[in-house]
């Protein structure tokens, strides 16, 4: 359903997946669908106000202590909230704990906004994650519960076809691509009930012929001595890609294109 809704800023809470990465920009620096979004909801609004308070690597406990104070009183129309799923990827992870911290930062946000949303997050396919679906899938009914007492709209990303396309996903096979985010920014954009622009977003990309065996194999390889052996490094010893990066806009100002 359209509305014309009228939203005057936006603010971001999370981890690496609302940062933006992988959809890279020349500097280096990373763009993501929550810049995308604001870029399209500012052109309809003059004077709108972003700000983007997500940090890469951050678990539900640190995304509650470090960031949900902050945006609830930024007074925004609109705060989007998606996390832990850092926490599921953990060998250890305790979901009751994560469950009671995505509870406390939604019972925080959603009475301090116009309207709070939340994700059901995409889920590529591959043998990696499949361990880790069934934690996945438990912290997305407490978001779907969650949503349902508090008002929060749900952007059901996870049951996209076109996002489960490994085309759609960096080679470390955790962060999406730039058009991987283009896609989720249309999805948010139309959940707000603004009229779409691609009514084709969860279609997937055309079939094409897969790589062979042993371009595969080698991708396998690169993947796992490039991105997954050090993944697998910091879970051991407690470090996290973000530790001691600032969130990219951290106050929420009038939306100044970056790109």
């Amino acid at each position: 359903m359209h509305t014309n809704p009228t939203y005057t800023s936006l603010v971001a809470v999370g981890d690496s997946f609302t940062e933006g990465m992988s959809d890279l920009l020349p500097d280096g620096t990373y763009r993501g669908w929550a810049d995308l979004l604001a870029a399209r909801m500012a052109a309809r609004t003059p004077g709108f106000r972003y700000a983007n308070l997500a940090v890469r690597g951050k678990l539900i406990r640190q995304i509650v202590d470090e960031q949900v104070d902050v945006a609830a009183a930024m007074g925004a129309d609109v705060i989007t909230l998606v996390g832990g799923l850092n926490d599921t990827l953990r060998p250890k992870c305790d979901m009751v704990r994560v469950r009671a911290l995505l509870e406390e930062a939604v019972e925080k946000l959603a009475p301090a906004c116009r309207q709070l949303v939340l994700m059901r997050s995409p889920g590529r396919q591959g043998p990696v994650l499949e361990r880790f679906r069934p934690r996945m899938e438990e912290l997305f009914a407490c978001v779907d519960e969650l949503a349902a007492r508090h008002g929060a709209i749900v952007v059901d990303l996870y049951g996209a076809p076109s996002l489960a396309d490994p085309r759609m996903w960096d080679v470390d096979r955790l962060h999406l691509t730039g058009e991987g985010h283009r896609r989720i920014a249309e999805a948010v954009w139309q959940a707000l009930g603004y009229e779409p622009e691609d009514t084709e977003w969860r279609t997937p990309m055309p079939t094409t012929l897969p790589p062979g065996w042993v371009m595969r194999r080698a991708a396998d390889l690169r993947f796992a001595r490039q991105h997954l052996l050090p993944w697998i490094g910091r879970r051991l010893t407690g470090r996290s890609s973000g530790d001691g990066l600032p969130p990219k806009r951290p106050e929420l100002l009038p939306y100044e294109d970056r790109a």
